[in-house]
C-alpha cells in the first residue's frame, strides 16, 4: 500500500503562484511513476504532469510553461510549481501513483481556487 497527502492549494488571484506538496509512504519503493491531476465540477480528470523513477517528466501541453513538476531528495516527496496561475485552472488537485505491479493509489485531493 502507498499513502499520499497533498497540500498547498488554496485561493490565489490570476496570475499567482502557488506550490502543491505530496508526500508519499508506505511501499514508495514499489512506485514507478508519481503524477499530478486535477479535476474541474463536470469535468473528468486529467494528467498534469508526471515523474518517473529515474527522474524524466511530462507534461500536458495545457501547463507546460507555468508548471514544474519536481521531487525532494528523500524521494518521497513531489512537488508541483504552479505560476501564472489562470481562473481555468481552478479545480481539485490529486497526487497519483502507479506501482509496478499496476496498482493506482491517490491522494484526498487539495482544492485550488484562480480568482479573476
Amino acid at each position: 500500500q502507498v499513502q499520499l497527502v497533498e497540500s498547498g492549494g488554496g485561493l490565489v488571484q490570476a496570475g499567482g503562484s502557488l506550490r502543491l506538496s505530496c508526500a508519499a509512504s508506505g511501499l514508495i519503493l514499489s512506485v514507478n511513476l508519481m503524477g499530478w491531476y486535477r479535476q474541474a465540477p463536470g469535468e473528468e480528470r486529467e494528467l498534469l504532469a508526471g515523474i518517473t523513477r529515474l527522474g524524466s517528466t511530462t507534461y500536458a501541453d495545457s501547463v507546460r510553461d507555468r508548471f514544474t513538476i519536481s521531487r525532494g531528495n528523500a524521494k518521497n516527496t513531489v512537488y508541483l510549481q504552479m505560476n501564472n496561475l489562470k481562473p481555468e485552472d481552478t479545480a481539485v488537485y490529486y497526487c497519483g501513483a502507479v506501482a509496478g505491479n499496476g496498482m493506482n493509489y491517490w491522494g484526498q485531493g487539495t482544492q485550488v481556487t484562480v480568482s479573476s
